[in-house]
């Protein structure tokens, strides 16, 4: 059986100052090469979960397994360096006055030699698409441009697993779709585990697998057709429905025969083609 990449077992935890657990017996598990999205309303404890996974918040009680390795006060820092983590504000993560500078930052920390450091930065602009930016101060580039150079800097310290925390609500729709198209390349070609954590229902519906949360706690688990079958039941759990869903349920309402499961938009613009071919 394959082994989990990071496994949750029983989590609590509780923020100072507040009476209410923000996570509440959470436990799950996210396998090698997975693309997993995690949803929920805001205070669901999404962003909660990403800090556990990451050891920046450690939990009051449970266990947190990365790669088969339980993390522990001791070993965090070791445990860290194979989950990287891209913020929601990329400004909070520059320190250097150009790209290159900015990603060489996390590699001269680990050590990496000048030589593989170079590959490494290079590789690491090609992937997302920002070769020729290297010289470039991060703070003239565009919101999405930002976000792709964010996410270079983690890939350039080679983690197995990169989370990506709210990394596209801060965004236009055209720098928001270049970071999930960024997101898709790198987990299609480099076969790394993703971890989205969104309230972007577009977002989640291209992940291989949906944790849903709701008041701390895991709602559901499964795939996108699966989570997004209970149609306008996201609404009642503080979340978005998918626009192909919105489409079925007023196609719906004028007495058209609808298919049942989870269409994305481009099966359903399908399915409406044949549909009127045949009417």
């Amino acid at each position: 059986m394959e082994k989990a990449i990071i496994e949750l077992q029983n989590i609590n935890y509780t923020y100072h100052n507040s009476e209410k657990k923000a996570l509440s017996d959470i436990s799950f598990k996210i396998f090698p090469g997975e693309w997993v999205a995690i949803i929920g309303h805001n205070g669901s404890g999404k962003s909660t979960v990403a800090k556990i996974m990451n050891g920046l918040l450690e939990a009051n009680s449970g266990t947190v397994f990365i790669n088969g390795v339980k993390m522990t006060y001791e070993n965090v820092y070791d445990c860290r360096k194979n989950v990287g983590m891209v913020f929601q504000n990329p400004d909070n993560q520059f320190v250097g006055n150009t790209v290159e500078d900015d990603i060489a930052f996390g590699l001269e920390n680990n050590g990496i030699p000048r030589e593989e450091m170079l590959i490494r930065i290079e590789d690491a602009l090609k992937r997302v698409k920002m070769t020729g930016f290297e010289t470039r101060e991060p703070a003239r580039l565009s919101g999405g441009q930002k976000q792709r150079v964010a996410i270079a800097g983690i890939i350039a310290l080679s983690p197995k697993v990169i989370i990506l925390d709210e990394s596209t609500s801060m965004l236009d729709p055209e720098g928001r779709l270049e970071v999930i198209q960024t997101i898709e390349e790198l987990h299609q070609t480099k076969n790394m585990t993703v971890i989205s954590i969104t309230h972007d229902i577009n977002e989640a519906s291209r992940a291989d697998k949906i944790i849903m949360m709701n008041q701390g706690q895991v709602d559901q688990i499964g795939t996108p057709d699966e989570i997004f079958k209970i149609g306008l039941e996201l609404v009642e759990k503080g979340l978005d429905v998918p626009f192909s869903e919105k489409l079925k349920y007023e196609l719906a309402q004028k007495g058209i025969n609808v298919p049942t499961e989870y269409m994305d938009e481009e099966r359903l613009v399908d399915w409406i083609w044949k549909y009127l071919l045949n009417t």
